[in-house]
């Protein structure tokens, strides 16, 4: 007798995994048909395990999916769908062109996988680390109402959307971004290295500093003196910080301050608010029913704050109320948001509603990112001007004194 260890689909349609003794893979197989499971993999349990290590060395050097290989993948799954290219095929011809390695593994599998009876949606729910919920629910529901392709080209809008206005904020804010880090690398330099040779020369000259001089002495010395205690101090920090925030605790905390923020907490608000209504919008038009839609929801949305919000609506919506009626008492949702739900309730015509606000909000955080761009780069040269003039004149006005007592 010998241990097997197996993959399948239950009768009620969900993914099992476990091991089976039996004689042979055959017989394996037949005893968990008795069971009412369809094995999708049965393989002796020694070589599973060298199977998993080999695939789980081959994934992990493979190179990360990016959101465009997921977006231009999607794309090209709506298109071969709806040209009526059966399903196996469409995930060959996908795994042969893209050029993601792991991706390339995932597709390969996955027409495997279909080959042998599973659903599309069962075959890539195993990578929950590439396909989001949302993904997965998404192509479930369009198998199970027979409009795959139509809830395809729906979710390739909305990945294309995302990845679009992701892009958008990433290098709108890296200009900004690059300008600081440059600043305080330049000002760390001339602290360090420049400014204690030319204030060396004020050490043998006997006549009265001016006081941001010698606040300019203090800090050079400072920084030079202790320049690893404060490298470490700033790398600990850093490091300290990113680990308090994937705490739940840190993590709350971390979002509730974002959206309280000046200037930029609008932004975030607008960005999570956005991101809601159009996977909800997503997900309503493809006829996931609205409970199990905001359950999805839930998983999409970055913010905890906003996560907890939808959270309470969603027991609000399961004992009956509506949705506009949750989200008002939840005071995180603007009031432009709630009345368009309402209407979309009251009308039949709530995917459409959220849609309208998902495009609405889009371009007003579009337009308020490029707001800030432009208000930070004078900022940015401002402080960076002022930071050299303080120094410069530091240095030279003592030094027009020494002149000045030599003539």
């Amino acid at each position: 007798m010998g241990i097997y260890k197996y993959e399948g689909v239950s009768s009620l349609g969900r993914n099992v995994n476990g091991v089976i003794e039996a004689e042979s893979q055959k017989a394996a197989k037949l005893k968990l048909k008795q069971k009412g499971i369809y094995a999708t993999s049965v393989i002796e349990k020694g070589v599973a395990e060298t199977l998993q290590k080999k695939e789980t060395l081959s994934i992990s050097f493979g190179k990360k999916v990016k959101d465009s290989d997921i977006t231009m993948m999607t794309r090209q799954l709506a298109t071969m769908i709806n040209a009526n290219i059966p399903i196996v095929d469409t995930l060959s011809a996908l795994a042969d062109q893209v050029e993601n390695e792991r991706l390339k593994i995932m597709l390969t599998e996955a027409k495997q996988k279909v080959n042998e009876g599973v659903t599309i949606a069962d075959a890539l729910s195993p990578y929950t680390d590439v396909f989001s919920p949302l993904y997965i629910n998404m192509i479930r529901a369009g198998e199970a109402s027979g409009t795959l392709g139509l809830v395809m080209e729906r979710l390739a809008e909305y990945t294309e959307k995302q990845s679009a206005l992701k892009n958008k904020i990433i290098s709108t804010m890296a200009y900004p971004v690059l300008m600081v880090v440059v600043s305080i690398v330049i000002i760390g330099v001339l602290f360090v290295f420049v400014i204690p040779k030319i204030t060396a020369i004020f050490d043998d000259m006997e006549i009265a500093l001016p006081i941001y001089t010698k606040i300019l002495i203090y800090l050079s010395n400072f920084a030079r003196n202790n320049a690893l205690y404060i490298v470490i101090a700033v790398v600990l920090f850093v490091f300290g910080s990113l680990r308090y925030i994937k705490t739940p605790t840190g993590r709350k905390r971390w979002d509730g301050l974002k959206l309280k923020l000046p200037l930029f907490g609008k932004v975030v608000r607008l960005t999570s608010v956005s991101q809601f209504t159009r996977t909800l919008s997503t997900l309503h038009g493809a006829g996931v029913p609205l409970l199990q839609a905001l359950e999805i929801v839930i998983n999409v949305v970055d913010n905890t704050v906003i996560k907890d919000a939808l959270k309470g609506s969603k027991d609000s919506l399961s004992e009956g109320q509506s949705l506009a009626t949750t989200l008002s008492k939840t005071n995180e949702f603007p009031p432009i948001v709630i009345h368009m739900i309402r209407v979309g309730e009251k009308t039949g015509e709530l995917e459409v509603m959220l849609k309208h606000v998902s495009e609405s909000y889009e371009s007003e955080v579009e337009t308020r990112i490029e707001t800030l761009t432009s208000l930070l780069e004078p900022t940015m040269i401002i402080l960076m001007g002022g930071a050299v003039a303080f120094i410069v004149m530091a240095i030279l006005m003592p030094m027009m004194k020494i002149a000045g007592s030599a003539v």
